[in-house]
C-alpha cells in the first residue's frame, strides 16, 4: 500500500504529482456527459485510439466507448507510480478501463511508444487474435516532443517556433502567489532543419505508417475510416501556431489525409479525414506562447457556451459512424471549431486581447475557470474528490482481460 495525501505542487502550468482520485472522478464526469449510446446490444465496432490518455485522445476514447459502443485498443505512453505519483494519464487510463469493463466494453490499453514498430506489432497481434482480425476505425491523436524513426533510428525533435521572423506576443503567467500577469514574450524563428524536424514528429508520417502497417496485415475492415485530430486556431495565435512550425506539421497531416483518403477509397472503400477541433486547456496547449491568454479570453467571451472536448468528440463519432452525415469543408476536413472561429466571437476576443494587461486581465478573461482547468489536468479541483484524505497512488495498469 502507498496511500498518502497529495497536495498540488507546480512549476508554472506543470504539476509535479497527479491525484489518482481526482483523475478517476474526472473520467467519471466525462463519461456521464456523453449522451446515451446510439444502439444498444451486440458487439460494437473495433476501434484503435492512438494517444488515448490525454486531451482530445482521451475524449475520443471515452466518447467512443460511451456513445459509439466501440471495443478495441487504446495506445498511450505514461509513467508508472514510483517515487512520485504516476502521470495523470496513467490514472485516467485505469479509470477509463474500469468504466469500459463496467459497461461491457472489451477495451485493451497498451502503454508504449506509438511511434515504434514494436507497439504496432502488439496492436496488430491483438487485432488478429482478439478482435476478429479487423479494424473499423482509427483515431490518431498524438502530441509529442520527439520521435524516433523506426527505419533509420534518427531522433526528430519538434519545436514551437514562428517561420521567417521573430514573434512577439502577449502571454499569461501566474506569479508565485498565484496572481495573473500579462507579459510579452519573443520567440526566435525556426532555423536549420527545425521545420523538417517538427513535421517528422507532428505531421502525418506516423499516421500513414500505422495505416500501411495494418493494411499489410489485412487488418482493415471494408469501409475502414480513420481520423487524425488537428487544430487551426485564431488569427491571434496564427503566427506561432498555424503559420509556425506546428502549422507546417498540421498542413502535412492534412495532405496525408488526402493521400490516405484516395488510397483507402480504392482498397477498402474507406475514408481518411482530419478533424479540426476547437480550443481547450490541455497539457500540450499550455506550452504554446499566447495560448493560455487566448483560451482564458475566449472563455471570458463565451462562458458555458464553449464546447468541451468530450462534446466535440461525441459529434465526431456521430459523424464517423453515420449517426449524422459526415460534414466536410472544402479541404475535406471535419470542422468542430466553427463556434470558436465565428467572426463575432473572434472580434470580441480580439478586442479583449488588445486591452489585456496585468491590471485589466481579471475583468477580461475567466481566470478562475482557466486555473481550475489546468489543475484538473492533473486530477485536482475536481468536484466530489476529498483532497484531505489519503489516496492509494500505486494503481496498477489495467490488464487486457475484460473480466478482470
Amino acid at each position: 500500500m502507498s496511500e498518502r495525501v497529495i497536495a498540488p505542487k507546480s512549476r508554472g502550468f506543470l504539476f509535479l504529482d497527479s491525484h489518482p482520485g481526482g483523475c478517476r472522478q474526472l473520467v467519471d464526469e466525462m463519461w456521464e456527459a456523453v449522451p446515451a449510446p446510439v444502439a444498444a446490444g451486440g458487439e460494437g465496432p473495433v476501434a484503435l485510439v492512438i494517444g488515448s490518455s490525454a486531451g482530445y485522445g482521451l475524449a475520443a476514447t471515452i466518447a467512443g466507448l460511451a456513445r459509439a459502443g466501440i471495443r478495441g485498443i487504446g495506445v498511450c505512453f505514461e509513467k508508472a507510480p514510483g517515487r512520485r505519483t504516476g502521470t495523470a494519464g496513467w490514472y485516467r487510463t485505469a479509470a477509463t478501463a474500469r468504466l469500459a469493463r463496467q459497461h461491457g466494453r472489451d477495451m485493451v490499453f497498451l502503454n508504449g511508444d506509438a511511434f515504434s514498430d514494436t507497439v504496432k506489432e502488439q496492436v496488430a497481434d491483438l487485432l488478429a487474435e482478439r478482435f476478429g482480425g479487423r479494424l473499423d476505425y482509427l483515431v490518431y491523436s498524438v502530441a509529442a516532443p520527439r520521435r524516433t524513426d523506426p527505419d533509420t533510428g534518427d531522433v526528430h525533435a519538434s519545436v514551437l517556433k514562428p517561420i521567417g521572423s521573430p514573434y512577439t506576443t502577449k502571454t499569461l503567467v501566474f506569479d508565485d502567489s498565484g496572481a495573473p500577469e500579462v507579459k510579452e514574450v519573443t520567440t526566435a524563428p525556426a532555423e536549420g532543419d527545425d521545420i523538417e524536424q517538427t513535421v517528422a514528429v507532428m505531421g502525418g508520417a506516423d499516421w500513414e505508417r500505422w495505416i500501411t502497417f495494418l493494411a499489410d496485415r489485412s487488418l482493415l475492415a471494408d469501409g475502414f475510416t480513420t481520423a487524425a485530430l488537428s487544430y487551426i486556431g485564431s488569427p491571434l495565435t496564427a503566427a506561432i501556431y498555424r503559420q509556425g512550425t506546428i502549422g507546417a506539421a498540421k498542413s502535412h497531416l492534412e495532405a496525408t489525409a488526402r493521400t490516405l483518403d484516395e488510397r483507402l477509397g480504392k482498397t477498402v472503400g474507406g475514408r481518411a479525414v482530419t478533424s479540426v477541433n476547437a480550443a481547450a486547456v490541455t497539457q500540450s496547449s499550455t506550452a504554446i506562447p499566447g495560448i493560455a491568454l487566448y483560451v482564458g479570453l475566449l472563455r471570458g467571451v463565451l462562458g458555458e457556451s464553449m464546447v468541451a472536448p468530450i462534446g466535440q468528440l461525441v459529434e465526431l463519432w456521430d459523424q464517423l459512424t453515420g449517426v449524422r452525415p459526415l460534414d466536410l469543408d472544402d479541404e475535406g476536413r471535419v470542422r468542430l471549431d466553427t463556434w470558436e472561429l465565428d467572426p463575432g466571437v473572434q472580434s470580441a476576443v480580439a478586442a479583449r486581447w488588445s486591452t489585456a494587461t496585468s491590471d485589466t486581465i481579471t475583468g477580461l478573461a475567466d481566470l478562475d475557470w482557466f486555473s481550475e482547468e489546468v489543475r484538473r489536468l492533473y486530477g485536482f479541483s475536481v468536484p466530489g474528490c476529498d483532497y484531505t484524505a489519503p489516496v492509494e497512488t500505486d494503481v496498477p495498469w489495467p490488464t487486457d482481460s475484460p473480466s478482470s
